[in-house]
């Protein structure tokens, strides 16, 4: 008999060890706080959102999304733009681009190290896993944007690829 209690917490080892790796080597390199990290990467595939829907996104309230704002902003990452009415939109700066280029570019690094220890099969293996787990995990969370904050979306969606948490959000809403 399998022990999913055993595997359960294997796993929330393994999603702490690589979110350590991950999210330290990736905010040094772009000097931002990991919420911050999640708001130059969000931006830069969505640039103009609002504080509030960047705050959404990256799961921050609306005060601290601002508050973020205002920081990176200080630091030239950001620039807040008029947008319809009294709405107020939020791009990155090239500065900001940049630092989310690195910060992707860094992300990579331990990730693909980790996986590297697994031959082909076996990391074909896991990744048909993983696509199983985010899209349960989908069912619970239920925004793809919240998951997805600090995804380098090109990976998940090139050739052949397809995002799975994408994939689940179509299907939950058919």
């Amino acid at each position: 008999m399998h022990d999913t209690a055993r595997t359960a917490n294997l796993l929330g080892a393994t999603a702490l060890a690589v979110t350590d790796l991950s999210l330290g080597d990736a905010t040094r390199a772009a000097g931002v706080s990991a919420s911050g990290a999640a708001a130059l990467v969000v931006l830069s595939a969505s640039p103009g959102l609002s504080v509030t829907e960047l705050g959404r996104r990256v799961g921050l309230s609306q005060s601290a999304a601002a508050r973020m704002v205002d920081s990176m902003e200080a630091n030239r990452l950001v620039r807040r733009r008029p947008g319809i009415g009294r709405a107020v939109t939020v791009e990155p700066t090239q500065a900001g681009r940049r630092s989310a280029r690195r910060l992707l570019d860094a992300r990579e690094g331990p990730l693909t190290e980790a996986v590297s220890a697994l031959d082909e099969q076996d990391q074909e293996a896991l990744a048909g896993l993983l696509a199983k787990l985010l899209a349960r995990l989908y069912d619970e969370v239920g925004d793809n944007e919240l998951m997805c904050r600090l995804c380098d979306r090109p990976s998940c969606t090139t050739g052949s690829a397809t995002c799975p948490v994408g994939e689940a959000e179509r299907l939950q809403r058919h």
